[in-house]
């Protein structure tokens, strides 16, 4: 029966996977209603924490687009990444993992793709090279960064075993020496340009050849007079959540017992309900101070993405905790034994439930009790929690079709057989780097 249930589970991500956008999400909800009213299988609590750190992280990211903060930071990035073209594979990389460590969210990184591209292309150093490490770093920062969804889920699985600036300290040193692997890689990854038979045959065409020389556009309009104050609100309160990670004692703490989704058994307040406290502050902040308005905040493409992401996370972590509730003695029972004498194979499984899943959030959230169930120690479990970025291993992430339409070179791309694509091997040792150095960073600092 197990089978035939994650057959369900399986085919519900592939369609839904293949429908983009909320698809997870509503086939997430189609194959939770068979195993409800076909399996009779009792669902598990639905994933609401995540989805509302998600709807305030994005929520905030969102003002500070509206209030011209984020194309403050892109024209702070463009000039670094212009500065030292010749360096593009190592500062592109480097400044989409600090966006992301900053904002709690990859999608950030899609006004600086095109930089990345462009830059690279005038140098020309094949784009390839700092695209896909660019795209793996971002995806790697998400488990680094104090405010993503993905975080503050592991904090609430650990129940307090592990604190906000545990994570920190393991994983960013991690994933970026993971994203400095992962740079190696790409160094001279693929054909120069002026070897590469695709690009000499587009240098053929006068238009494109003059193209190639035209810079993008980024700096032409005027920044709004609040985006420089939304930029220290939205640091501001990054700075905050941290220090209340790294001090709880700064909280107030209420009598035990009488939990609920703000407040743990012993009175604590969760690290989840701070983020969005402080982020929704933050927001509030930001349109007061800088001018914004409630309706540039609905229009800006942040808020659209985060809207997508909590539908989509939804339906397909509902869905997989309601199967991995129902069926958690016979997967204990199947990889108890090898997990407990070699707890780093819990990473793989962590990695391939990421592949279907496209969410680093929603793979932690789904399997991560399972490691706690099995008795996998809390300093091993931050040191795998690199290994859910397996969002790459096929090509339909947002952010890596993004890439591959900003390079106009055609060096980023899709392989005919859909898993040999320009992220594969970039991504690969930038993860299985991250943990390994995860674990090594676990048993020396915690």
């Amino acid at each position: 029966m197990i089978w035939l249930q994650f057959a369900i589970l399986l085919g519900a991500i592939l369609i839904g996977a293949r429908m983009k956008g909320i698809g997870l999400g509503v086939m997430g909800m189609v194959a939770l209603a068979i195993y409800i009213f076909l399996f009779r299988m009792r669902p598990a609590d639905p994933p609401i924490d995540v989805m509302l750190i998600i709807l305030a992280v994005v929520s905030t990211a969102a003002t500070l687009q509206a209030a011209g903060g984020m194309d403050y930071l892109v024209r702070l990035a463009e000039k670094i990444l212009r500065s030292q073209p010749s360096l593009i594979v190592l500062l592109g990389p480097l400044v989409t993992y600090v966006f992301t460590l900053f904002a709690g969210t990859a999608h950030v990184t899609y006004s600086l793709l095109p930089i990345i591209a462009e830059v690279s292309t005038k140098k020309r150093i094949r784009p390839e090279r700092a695209l896909s490490i660019s795209v793996i770093s971002a995806h790697l920062a998400i488990t680094a960064s104090p405010i993503s969804a993905a975080t503050a889920a592991l904090l609430t699985i650990l129940g307090g075993k592990m604190s906000l600036l545990d994570i920190l300290k393991v994983c960013i040193p991690a994933t970026l020496i993971g994203t400095l692997a992962g740079v190696v890689v790409c160094w001279k990854k693929g054909k120069d340009l002026d070897k590469d038979p695709l690009f000499l045959e587009k240098m053929k065409d006068p238009a494109f050849a003059a193209s190639i020389d035209t810079n993008v556009a980024t700096a032409e309009a005027p920044l709004l007079p609040g985006a420089k104050a939304s930029v220290f609100i939205f640091g501001l309160a990054v700075l905050m959540i941290v220090l209340v990670g790294a001090f709880p004692a700064m909280l107030p703490s209420f009598g035990a017992g009488n939990s609920n989704l703000s407040v743990d058994a012993l009175g604590h307040i969760k690290m989840s309900a701070v983020i969005e406290l402080v982020m929704l502050a933050a927001a509030a902040a930001i349109m007061l101070i800088c001018r914004t308005t409630a309706a540039a905040v609905a229009k800006a493409s942040l808020f659209n993405s985060g809207a997508q992401a909590v539908v989509s996370i939804f339906g397909v972590v509902w869905m997989s905790a309601t199967f991995m509730q129902s069926n958690a003695a016979t997967i204990e029972h199947a990889l108890g034994d090898m997990v407990r004498s070699a707890p780093w194979t819990f990473a793989i499984a962590l990695f391939l439930l990421s592949i279907l899943l496209f969410s680093q959030a929603a793979t932690t959230k789904a399997l991560m009790p399972l490691g706690v169930t099995l008795g996998i120690v809390p300093p091993y479990m931050l040191a795998m929690f690199p290994a859910v970025n397996g969002d790459f291993v096929l090509p339909g992430y947002p952010t890596l079709l993004a890439a591959i339409n900003f390079d106009r070179t055609g060096s980023t791309h899709i392989g005919k057989y859909l898993v040999n694509h320009s992220f594969m091997i970039p991504g690969i040792v930038s993860v299985a780097v991250s943990v390994v150095v995860g674990f090594l960073l676990a048993g020396i600092l915690l």
